[in-house]
């Protein structure tokens, strides 16, 4: 450990409270240094080649929308992931997050060569948009892998999710804009920022019909009628996926089949095309082999030397799997290639006896868009390793190939089980029980529990969470956050409550002091 903590003294020292970007890059030692910074122009080299064929689109598209400036700052996010980290795992977060602005990158240049608001009269766009089917940022896309020959597109992800944890500042107008019109304050800024979004009509129009679904609060209920308004103002039609809430009950699942179908015949109605049971096979088997190497890399993370850990392994599977459901080739290559790396990880640390933390922790409820490096600063500054997220188990059972009857109910199921919802949705048994049984299995004393002081299903089981933490032996950390709105709890503050418990019930010193109290309210 006293290496390590040689290393990554003076990481605080990268910040500065008025300015938005670091002072400097990091150095690293000149071998890590020099990958480091090739992986950052590789990024950006990716966005220029994609998006430099269409200057004067890419201009227009960010005089249109506020949100697609925060793009341009991907190299900032990737830097915040990688602070403080060498060999191995400096790779593993590149690797993964590589994987995410890529799969960003085209998704941007989908939008400017196809959205109605920026070319109304081109011809080719228009073609493009019929053959286009747009979504709902919590609505997965498993539908499309029975339809091979339509395009499709989540235009709340693009708009309001991932542009949140790219750039704190993203979503902060469309909050207050959709609170102007109306909405109460203490709702959940997520659909608050999409209904912002709506109002301010900066959703850009990439297709000719549009699915939805019930998100696991009264906020979303909100959001989905305000944007099922905005769609139908524009004559397009939407339908509505509505997973039960009590999933775990088998009567249940004859009704969200009948759901789903409702779905399938609404998309083939419209675009006039078949269900492509052959094309679902084919993407049903690249699910499950993403899905087993995300639960390999779990498996890893149980042992004494986990490997892939923290906002990395979170974010990739949860956009993967939620954004581009399971069908980007180069976000399932980076899946099973991170896997590789890690099994020869955890074999090289093994041998070696290598234990590079002090605390084995998990993270539970919603974290915060706004600071999806949190992690990492805990690991850094406390020694405090996050083996695996909440969110990021979602949706891991297998598809029955070659059955249809029971594809449909595992179908039924990813929708059941998705990001917000497989945890907070079912009962409280899959909030607070799951819970136990994930610290048992990652041996894990530490629980990182975000605190969304918005989100009123997990903050009705404060009490049962502090009383069942206390009967396991389990230290449970409250982080407060206000998920996509920084103003209301800081970046600072959510340190400063984990700064206060590492201090007066564990009584450590941290591996970096200059880590532990330093301002960001204006980085990105």
């Amino acid at each position: 450990m006293a290496e390590q903590e040689k290393k990554q003294k003076g990481l605080g020292n990268l910040y500065k409270a008025s300015s938005r970007a670091m002072t400097r890059r990091e150095w690293r030692g000149f071998k890590d240094t020099f990958y480091d910074f090739g992986r950052w122009l590789k990024a950006y080299g990716f966005m220029a080649v994609k998006l430099g064929g269409h200057p004067i689109l890419l201009i227009k598209a960010m005089l249109r929308y506020r949100w697609m400036i925060s793009y341009l700052t991907a190299g900032n996010m990737i830097d915040r992931h990688t602070i403080g980290y060498r060999g191995k795992e400096l790779r593993y977060i590149h690797e993964e997050l590589y994987s995410l602005v890529r799969n960003a990158t085209l998704n941007v240049r989908k939008i400017i060569l196809m959205d109605k608001n920026l070319r109304p009269k081109s011809k080719k766009a228009a073609k493009l948009r019929s053959n286009c089917l747009m979504f709902d940022e919590m609505s997965p896309k498993n539908l499309m892998w029975g339809f091979p020959t339509l395009d499709w597109m989540d235009i709340a992800m693009m708009t309001i999710g991932m542009p949140g944890e790219v750039d704190q500042q993203a979503n902060i107008y469309y909050i207050d804009r959709i609170e102007e019109f109306g909405m109460a304050a203490d709702v959940c800024p997520l659909p608050a920022a999409e209904c912002g979004c709506a109002v301010s009509d900066d959703f850009p129009i990439l297709g000719t019909a549009y699915i939805t679904s019930s998100m696991p609060c009264d906020g979303s209920i909100g959001q989905t009628t305000f944007m099922g308004r905005y769609m139908r103002k524009r004559n397009i039609p939407v339908y509505q996926i509505t997973p039960p809430q009590r999933f775990n009950e088998p009567e249940v699942q004859k009704f969200a089949v009948e759901n789903l179908k409702g779905a399938i015949k609404f998309i083939e109605d419209h675009y006039h095309v078949k269900w492509d049971w052959n094309a679902f096979w084919e993407n049903a088997k690249k699910y499950n082999a993403s899905t087993q190497a995300i639960i390999d890399k779990w498996d890893i993370n149980c042992t004494d030397y986990p490997q892939v850990c923290g906002g990395a392994l979170s974010l990739t599977r949860e956009y993967e799997f939620q954004g581009a459901g399971c069908m980007d080739p180069f976000l399932h290559e980076t899946q099973l290639r991170t896997t590789k790396m890690a099994v020869k990880g955890y074999e090289e640390d093994k041998k070696k006896g290598v234990k590079n933390y002090r605390h084995r922790a998990i993270v539970w409820a919603c974290p915060a868009h706004y600071y999806t490096n949190f992690t990492y600063w805990a690991d850094k500054t406390w020694g405090v390793k996050c083996l695996v997220d909440m969110e990021c188990m979602l949706s891991y059972h297998m598809y029955h190939i070659g059955d249809e009857h029971q594809a449909m109910i595992d179908l039924a199921k990813s929708y059941e089980r998705m990001m917000m919802r497989s945890h907070t949705n079912g009962g409280y048994t899959n909030s607070l029980d799951e819970l136990w049984k994930m610290v048992k299995k990652f041996n894990a004393d530490i629980v990182i529990m975000y605190d969304h002081v918005s989100c009123k299903n997990v903050g009705c089981l404060h009490g049962l969470y502090e009383d069942q933490a206390r009967e396991h032996g389990v230290h449970m950390v409250w982080v407060p956050h206000d998920l996509m709105d920084p103003r209301t709890v800081s970046r600072v503050a959510m340190r400063d409550a984990f700064n206060k418990y590492m201090t007066n019930v564990f009584r450590e010193e941290p591996l970096d002091p200059t880590f532990v109290d330093y301002e960001d309210p204006l980085t990105w």
